[in-house]
């Protein structure tokens, strides 16, 4: 008799991806397990071509009418890797038995408001772990995972020919401002960096994109910001040689395809238990490490609450183009 699991996962890219350990292992280690997810509409494309997910509902308008769905499939028990307010009221009203992800929310408030780090030195997937570990479910060390349909692969020929023999993807986006790079470091970067370098964000990031190529005036430097989807965006990430990127969604994509990358680091730290879930010799992190305001926060803002942005204006741009140089070889 099949044993029904339901995963809940709200958002957001990253964090989704992050979960897919947790969804091959329990549907692989737990015998005639289904196993469902939860997550919002935005993120399901991550999830839909999934080959352990039984099958994949999202977050209604009503909260109320996807409680009245999670009640008729009948599960017999729920995975809450989300653990906020929602969570907590689905679970309530269906009564199902749970088992919930630790936040670790006040040890996160030590360390951005009074500098204190009692977090444990465990990534986050690890602790994602300790969730399922009453089902005996172990981690299988076969890491992230993201599964990218034919009809979402990018074929490079179809970009300028700089781009079809190799590129580095430069990630210029991310939610919150404080993680990205701004434009002077990027100029930095850029001026020794001379293989070809597709800009990768959301249409969000489109402006960026275009006074980055206005001001380069380079026909190796593509602005893909906005023109392709989630997942063709992964399958750009899948096929670059490098990835830089800042805290971000993509960054941990990157990862899931085992990708070299090198990540450089704003208002949060790698201590929060986020970073590449990879072989440690596939990246690197690059930090200000100095600042007495760092972390600020445990998500981002959009501007600096200090006014100087120091996280991203004092990096050290030499090391990290050696970086990519070494890499990229």
């Amino acid at each position: 008799m099949a044993v029904k699991y339901l995963i809940i996962r709200f958002s957001s890219i990253g964090d989704i991806v992050l979960t897919t350990p947790i969804i091959r292992c329990l549907k692989t280690q737990v015998e005639d397990a289904e196993v469902h997810y939860l997550t919002k509409p935005a993120f399901a494309p991550l999830l839909s071509n999934n080959p352990y997910i039984d099958k994949l509902i999202t977050l209604k308008e009503s909260l109320s009418n996807t409680i009245k769905e999670v009640r008729e499939e009948q599960y017999d028990y729920i995975i809450d890797l989300h653990h906020n307010l929602r969570t907590y009221i689905i679970k309530n009203k269906t009564g199902i038995l749970t088992f919930s992800f630790p936040k670790l929310n006040f040890k996160k408030a030590l360390l951005v408001n009074f500098k204190i780090n009692r977090l444990p030195d465990v990534h986050i997937v690890d602790r994602y772990f300790e969730t399922v570990n009453i089902f005996d479910v172990k981690n299988d060390g076969k890491g992230l995972e993201l599964f990218i349909s034919p009809n979402d692969e990018v074929d490079l020929q179809t970009l300028p020919e700089p781009f079809h023999h190799g590129y580095l993807a430069l990630v210029v986006g991310a939610k919150h401002t404080t993680k990205q790079m701004p434009f002077e470091l990027l100029k930095n970067i850029l001026l020794q960096l001379d293989m070809p370098i597709l800009l990768l964000g959301d249409q969000n990031d489109n402006a960026t994109g275009n006074k980055i190529t206005e001001w380069a005036k380079r026909s190796n430097i593509f602005n893909a910001c906005g023109k392709y989807s989630l997942l063709q965006s992964a399958s750009l990430i899948r096929q670059a040689k490098v990835v830089l990127t800042g805290d971000t969604g993509l960054m941990h994509i990157a990862a899931a395809f085992n990708k070299k990358i090198v990540t450089v680091w704003g208002n949060t730290v790698p201590e929060f238990g986020m970073y590449p879930y990879s072989d440690k010799n596939l990246y690197t992190i690059n930090e200000v490490k100095s600042l007495p305001c760092r972390p600020c926060s445990k998500i981002g803002f959009n501007q600096c609450p200090k006014k100087h942005f120091n996280c991203m204006i004092k990096q050290d741009t030499s090391s990290i183009i050696n970086q990519v140089k070494s890499f990229y070889e």
